[in-house]
């Protein structure tokens, strides 16, 4: 009886230890603090995916935990973040958030050799030179803020203004504007940068104002677009206001209010459900009762993909350098009309870039 008793309880521990996830994740990004909204939606997009993976046995028969800590857009919280997930043994980190940040987090990705899978952030030194464990998912911000220049320029646009956080990312996505401009043969009315940790528009708005621009590129967080467009508005200034994918969330066009309408938001996934991506994604949102599917969810969704076929290339008990190799030799990878493609010597990604505006009933349309 004893013997039986005993059999038992090891068959409910080993039951109980079957239903734990067994393949962990990490994450470090700003769930509280000024990109919050985008965070949330990202993450979540990608618990969307990753859910739908665990609720078939997971990956190679097993779950995946995703541990998400909150660095409140601090880069020094972000370092900080990333080394306790790292000695808590996750095999790969995963969807952080911020130039900075990711920055920051660089070192400890070659002292440990573990994997950055999806950084949030689309700066162009992620991609060159060559940074042996970033996989980056989406295209750069360069990409974007050139195609939002050549696109204003095409409707007929000649002044324009260019404000940006003074920081890594702000200064990659004026180097992108900067090619934009150039191709155009323009010269920017306004070119203001302003302080990441204090930012004042009182200055900006009114010599926006006073410039007669037409429209201004942000380069900012979404937080700092919002207090930015209300200056220019209380300026007087009726430019359109363009800013990047960072701020491709619903949560963003909530925190604009009655500034919401009009103003141009790039995105580097699409949003049509011609592509098998976004109906996958929206299929699996209403089955959840989530409702429509966000640029910024759908970001992390995408993620998601890239994530689970790494490990699932990295075979049972995937390994950070099971998972570093797996990504590598990925080659093309169809996350659902669009490709992925990873080789030792490139680790781009994608290169889609697109723009939407945000309509009257606050929806994100191209």
């Amino acid at each position: 009886m004893r013997h039986l008793r005993a059999l038992g309880i090891a068959v409910l521990a080993w039951l109980a230890l079957g239903s734990q996830a067994q393949i962990l994740i990490g994450q470090t990004a700003g769930f509280s603090g000024p990109v919050a909204a985008g965070v949330k939606e990202t993450t979540e997009g990608a618990k969307l995916y990753i859910d739908a993976i665990n609720a078939k046995s997971g990956v190679n028969g097993q779950k995946i935990e995703l541990i998400s800590l909150d660095d409140k857009f601090d880069p020094k919280l972000a370092a900080e973040n990333a080394q306790k997930l790292i000695d808590q043994n996750v095999v790969a980190l995963f969807l952080n958030r911020g130039t900075p940040h990711t920055e920051a987090i660089l070192p400890l990705l070659d002292r440990y050799g573990i994997p950055l899978i999806a950084p949030s952030t689309g700066a162009m030194s992620l991609h060159q030179p060559l940074k042996k464990h970033v996989f980056n998912v989406r295209a750069t911000y360069q990409r974007e803020a050139e195609k939002a220049i050549t696109h204003l320029a095409t409707i007929g646009m000649n002044r324009l203004a260019v404000v940006h956080v003074d920081d890594s990312f702000g200064l990659d996505g004026l180097a992108g504007a900067q090619k934009g401009l150039a191709a155009a043969k323009l010269t920017p009315v306004v070119l203001e940068k302003f302080d990441r940790a204090k930012p004042d528009f009182s200055k900006i708005g009114p010599a926006i104002a006073q410039s007669g621009a037409q429209a201004v590129l942000m380069i900012a967080s979404g937080s700092a677009v919002v207090d930015g467009l209300k200056a220019l508005r209380a300026a007087g200034s009726s430019a359109q206001v363009v800013t990047l994918s960072n701020n491709a969330s619903g949560g963003f066009i909530k925190s604009l209010g009655e500034n919401a309408r009009g103003v141009i938001v790039s995105q580097v996934f699409p949003h049509s459900i011609a592509y098998g991506l976004v109906k996958e994604a929206q299929d699996l949102a209403r089955a959840k009762g989530s409702g429509e599917v966000s640029p910024a969810m759908l970001e992390g969704y995408a993620a998601a993909k890239v994530l689970v076929e790494g490990l699932r290339r990295a075979g049972p008990k995937p390994t950070r350098e099971r998972i570093q190799a797996a990504l590598e030799n990925l080659g093309k990878f169809d996350i659902g009309g669009l490709e992925v493609h990873f080789s030792p010597e490139d680790h781009t990604g994608l290169d889609f870039a697109d723009l939407a505006i945000i309509t009257a009933d606050g929806r994100f349309r191209r």
